[in-house]
């Protein structure tokens, strides 16, 4: 295994713009996840690592030697595809050994009739059936090699995809959004088996997916795209606790992260709808703010039980979701021409029967951005009894 630097990368499709500059490093090992919206090019810069594409600008390094030069079979790297793209006419076992098939054998040696008369091929193809059982038995796949990809479920398919990257013990497994195809219940348990896969052979993965929950339940670390740039890298942790800006909030969490307008007043003071928190920022007073407030960090209780130490919002029940283990609750803010204020809540929560609670929330969760929406960094206000303000607590 080895690990992946990718140095000021940059690609353009015609006069259209699709990579500008992207430096990323990838450990020996590591799982590291690509996350973004459709169109931020992440798909793109894995087809440059694998050298399906060429960048325009900047180099590909594999174990620290460059990689440019070599085309794509001798990279090293193996590819799994969004739509699997197996053979249908071959059956799981011809799938799983074409790879080391094309690579181990000659020419003359697949050729039909003359391949029977060589002594070295049959000694070549005993030793390759012998790699795909073994990989075959990793996969569960062992029943299933007399199959063609037709007989098979989406999961089936699936792992026959990883089986035949396997094969190839290559230095770097690519994935390109591997589970989208799936049903939701497939995968949540194709997470799960990625996930041990990795562990198992603690090899490098790069793994392209728009979906945030497999970003976070899987990777070690996670680059946040957006128009061809990174916005943040980090652990998942890293970037749902301290997001970088209001584009990686919004990504990352689900349901998505309350952004609520507020202003810088006196004395630093921040200020949320006119309300004044406990914390303060190092702005010019008037100065515009974004506050974000996770779904979770918001507790609706009564209007006249608020705790006085509290952030709280007047807000009244709109819609209610029950998700059987939890609800996730809609809230209008009244006099406020604002989105619908989302909070989760446990299943036995009884609100007041006109709907009219408080939203209550620790001023520790929130998540404090500028105009370009940057984030930024707090500090308790004057008069508090702890001396520093951190807007996340892991």
């Amino acid at each position: 295994m080895a690990s992946v630097e990718l140095k000021s990368i940059g690609k353009s499709f015609g006069s259209t713009p699709v990579l500008g500059g992207i430096d990323l490093a990838v450990a020996d090992g590591e799982f590291m996840t690509l996350v973004g919206p459709s169109g931020c090019g992440k798909t793109t810069l894995i087809r440059i690592i694998a050298g399906i594409e060429s960048q325009d600008a900047g180099a590909v390094l594999i174990g620290g030697s460059s990689i440019d030069h070599l085309r794509p079979h001798e990279r090293r790297v193996a590819m799994v595809f969004q739509s699997y793209a197996l053979y249908p006419h071959m059956s799981v076992r011809g799938n799983l050994s074409l790879p080391l098939v094309m690579s181990r054998l000659r020419l003359h040696e697949r050729v039909p009739l003359i391949r029977l008369l060589s002594s070295r091929r049959r000694e070549t193809m005993h030793s390759i059936e012998g790699e795909v059982e073994a990989v075959a038995q990793q996969l569960q796949l062992g029943a299933l090699l007399d199959r063609r990809p037709a007989q098979l479920s989406g999961g089936q398919r699936q792992r026959v995809a990883l089986g035949r990257a396997m094969v190839r013990h290559p230095d770097v497994f690519l994935m390109d959004e591997p589970l989208s195809n799936l049903d939701a219940k497939l995968r949540v348990h194709m997470r799960t088996e990625l996930a041990e896969l990795h562990q198992r052979l603690g090899a490098t993965f790069i793994y392209v997916t728009h979906d945030q929950v497999e970003a976070m339940t899987m990777s070690d670390r996670v680059a946040m795209m957006d128009a061809g740039h990174i916005l943040q890298l980090g652990t998942p942790t890293e970037l749902y606790g301290r997001p970088a800006n209001v584009k990686v909030a919004q990504f990352i969490g689900s349901p998505t992260i309350n952004l609520l307008p507020g202003s810088v007043g006196s004395n630093d003071a921040v200020e949320l709808l006119g309300r004044r928190l406990q914390l303060a920022v190092d702005l010019p007073a008037g100065s515009p703010l974004t506050i974000g407030l996770r779904p979770e960090a918001l507790t609706a209780v009564p209007a006249n039980t608020a705790p006085a130490d509290a952030g709280s919002l007047p807000a009244r029940l709109r819609r209610r979701e029950n998700l059987g283990a939890e609800h996730i609750l809609h809230f209008d803010l009244p006099g406020a021409a604002l989105p619908p204020v989302v909070a989760r809540a446990p299943p036995e929560l009884q609100l007041p029967a006109d709907g009219h609670v408080a939203l209550t929330f620790d001023p520790l969760a929130c998540h404090l951005f500028d105009p370009s929406g940057a984030r930024v960094e707090a500090r308790r206000a004057e008069g508090s009894r702890d001396p520093v303000v951190v807007p996340f607590r892991s």
